[in-house]
């Protein structure tokens, strides 16, 4: 008896597993781009939620695919409670194919010619093929799992009276709330709790009531999943995990409150056990449904609250870095882009502050300071992603990311030199090369705060070409005039060295932006040579040795 009912249990979580991977290889990353793509507003979040979800059949996966974006920083936090929210409704579309197919119907004879045909499209196919033999297989250990659990629930039935733990006390219902949590987190999957509800419902070991009771606890039992995922995570994959499991609370709230409705309408159409688990599934998605309807209109507030309750910690400029995001390579990678796009957001700021502002220098170093610190945890976290890149695309990713962050240390490094800074301030003879990389510097700070759509790689580029020019053109007049007595050897030799500063400064942005705008690595130049002009097809390490 108890034998067939562990049995039972893990033919069915072994079949959603199988089911669930199949489907979300099946679907590639077609699965990412609905949540990425339609979660513009709050209906949408919610219906790519729920949408997902149903797909894959799990939760979770959408859980802590949702944590995962929203700690890469590449989908809002506002946005990603609306997911989670479409993502508990979705999870009650497993209870419509127990209480429909698996009990409703009995397709257990056609449960294990699909576990054969799906395996041996599995062990034969490719691509396609493969995936979907793989999601059929599932689909039939499902239904096999399904009459085993049937079978024991018949049995244990027969020896037990389960009736006996009563869902009409306070206290009952709170141990049913309790196991049916419990039956959750032991198994992983609300799925598989509730389907074993619904066969112990159908099966005649427990009553509605009962059943009704062991759903609430089970569907408070999946927030559990993101809890854990948010244990040592950061600060947006907390709030993602406490407004889940805050969501699930006022579920369970709610459905308590409905319960004496469900129960009379139950009693009004008389449903004999056949009919019972459709009306339990239909009171699982309806519980939901009205949670759902209550959180959306209020889901800037409730993400609000959230915020004020799980408050930053740490350095803003790492937020995104999450260790747990090192097993989705894709993900992290973005997310470690992210942080360097905000980093260089930080730099430049600095850089313009030393070029404008003498007072403002304590400012300028604590900004180096962060930034450095920035890109010396992304340079330790893109060392811990020890998986190959998945295509060429993912790995010119990478390889644009480590050249953005070479030339972002070494732009930072050149910010730090004060001298040149205060000559490029007050010296007349530089201050037409300053204005100008002044003037290149605004395009390449509003792309990177999102205000413009095109990275400024152009406009960086012809800036550093002109400012190069300058430099070559101020050289030979300015040793002439010294040579003549016009002007004071210390002070031209200090006034060429701002003017190299501010080529350096010049020449690291545009190599900084033109990589983190992800294009191709350029061609290197040829060996021993430093081009005369600077242009996109000029080697990376024409400041090398700088």
């Amino acid at each position: 008896m108890f034998a067939q009912l562990l049995g039972g249990i893990g033919l069915f979580l072994l079949g959603m597993i199988l089911l669930t991977d199949g489907l979300k290889s099946l679907a590639g990353g077609a699965l990412r781009d609905v949540l990425m793509r339609f979660t513009g507003g709050r209906l949408q979040a919610a219906a790519s939620g729920a949408a997902v979800t149903a797909i894959v059949q799990s939760s979770s996966a959408t859980t802590l695919a949702t944590i995962g974006f929203v700690s890469a920083g590449l989908l809002p936090f506002s946005q990603a409670v609306g997911v989670i929210i479409g993502g508990a409704v979705g999870t009650t579309s497993t209870g419509w194919l127990v209480s429909l197919l698996g009990l409703k119907y009995s397709i257990s004879v056609v449960a294990l010619p699909m576990v054969g045909v799906g395996a041996l499209m599995r062990l034969l196919g490719r691509g396609r093929a493969a995936h979907i033999g793989l999601a059929v297989a599932g689909f039939g250990v499902i239904f096999v799992g399904i009459s085993t659990l049937q079978s024991g629930m018949e049995t244990l039935a027969g020896r037990f009276d389960l009736t006996a733990i009563s869902g009409d006390t306070l206290g009952g219902r709170a141990l049913l709330v309790a196991i049916g949590f419990a039956m959750t987190v032991i198994m992983q999957s609300s799925s598989a709790a509730v389907a074993t509800t619904m066969t112990a419902l159908h099966s005649g070991a427990i009553g509605f009531e009962q059943a009704c009771v062991l759903v609430i606890g089970q569907n408070i039992g999946t927030s559990a999943t993101a809890a854990i995922a948010a244990i040592g995570a950061s600060t947006p994959a907390k709030r993602t995990a406490l407004a889940h499991v805050c969501f699930n609370l006022s579920a369970g709230a709610l459905a308590f409150i409905a319960l004496p409705i469900a129960l009379h309408i139950a009693n009004t159409l008389d449903s004999d056990q056949s009919e019972g688990a459709i009306s339990l599934a239909a009171f699982h998605t309806s519980f939901n449904i009205a949670a759902a309807a209550l959180f959306l209109p209020w889901l800037d507030h409730y993400s609000r609250l959230i915020s004020r309750i799980v408050r930053d910690r740490g350095p803003q400029l790492t937020r995104n870095l999450d260790n747990s995001l090192l097993n989705v390579p894709t993900i992290a990678v973005e997310a470690a882009r992210r942080t360097v796009m905000d980093t260089a957001g930080v730099i430049f700021g600095a850089a313009r502050d030393a070029l404008v502002h003498e007072s403002k220098r304590g400012h300028v170093d604590a900004a180096l300071n962060a930034a450095a610190n920035a890109l010396g945890e992304t340079q330790r976290f893109l060392g811990s992603l020890r998986a190959e890149p998945a295509s060429g695309d993912e790995r010119a990713r990478r390889v644009n990311l480590l050249h953005a962050i070479d030339h972002l240390e070494r732009l930072t490094q050149t910010l730090r030199k004060t001298e040149p800074a205060r000559i490029a301030q007050r010296d007349p003879d530089v201050h037409a090369a300053r204005d100008l990389l002044l003037e290149a510097l605004e395009p390449v700070r509003d792309w990177i705060r999102g205000e413009r759509d095109d990275a400024p790689e152009q406009e960086t580029a012809d800036a550093v070409r002109d400012i190069a020019e300058m430099r070559r053109s101020l050289r030979p007049a300015l040793l002439e005039r010294t040579a003549t007595g016009d002007l004071d050897p210390e002070r031209t030799l200090n006034t060429l060295d701002a003017t190299r500063w501010l080529d350096r400064i010049g020449y690291h942005a545009w190599r900084a932006v033109h990589h983190l705008a992800e294009r191709p690595p350029p061609d290197a130049a040829p060996q021993g040579e430093e081009p005369d002009v600077l242009t996109p097809d000029d080697a990376d390490d024409a400041y090398a040795g700088s």
